[in-house]
C-alpha cells in the first residue's frame, strides 16, 4: 500500500509519542480528528502498521549480548520445522530464510557470552540443522529503524 505525506506524519508522530491521543494528534497535525482516526484504522487494517505496542530494548531486559547465526539445514526437511523450533526459543528475536551461504539467518540475544552458548546449543538441537556459524555483535551502528523509510515512502 502506498502512503502519502500525511500518513508519514501520523506514523512519525505516534512513533515519537505513542501515548498521544487521536484528538491531540489531530491538533498537532492540523487535521480533523476523524481524518486521523480513519488514517490510523487504514494503516492498521492494510498491515502498514503492525503494532501500537511499546518498543522493547533487550539490553534493558538483561540481554546485553546480540549475535547473528547463519544456519544450514538439511534439504529434505524444509524450513518450516526449523522455523517452528526457533519460534519456541525466546532468545531468538528474528529469523529469516535467506539466499547465499546458509539457509536461515537468526538474530538472538543472551544474558552473557556464557549464556549465548546455551542459546546456541538450544538453537542447533533441532535435527534439521546441519551446521551453524555465529557472529557476536560488538556494538550497534544503526539500531532497527523504520521512520526514515516511512518518511521516504510518504514523499513518493
Amino acid at each position: 500500500m502506498a502512503i502519502d505525506l500525511l500518513d508519514a506524519r501520523i506514523i512519525s508522530l505516534f512513533a515519537d509519542r505513542p501515548r498521544i491521543g487521536v484528538l491531540e494528534a489531530s491538533r498537532r497535525l492540523g487535521v480533523a480528528r476523524g481524518t486521523v482516526q480513519s488514517r490510523l484504522d487504514r494503516l492498521e487494517t492494510s498491515g502498514v502498521v503492525r503494532s501500537w505496542g511499546p518498543e522493547v530494548d533487550p539490553e534493558e531486559l538483561g540481554y546485553p549480548v546480540t549475535a547473528f547465526i547463519t544456519l544450514e539445514i538439511s534439504q529434505g526437511g524444509g524450513h518450516d520445522p526449523v522455523g517452528e523450533h526457533l519460534a519456541l526459543i525466546p532468545e531468538v528475536i528474528e529469523a529469516h530464510t535467506v539466499t547465499g551461504p546458509g539457509d536461515l539467518w537468526c538474530r538472538v540475544v543472551a544474558r552473557s557470552n556464557t549464556d549465548l552458548q546455551r542459546v546456541l546449543d538450544t538453537v542447533v538441537a533441532h535435527p534439521g540443522i546441519e551446521r551453524s556459524a555465529t557472529m557476536i555483535s560488538l556494538t550497534s551502528q544503526i539500531r532497527h529503524r523504520l521512520l526514515p523509510l516511512v518518511n521516504e515512502a510518504g514523499r513518493a
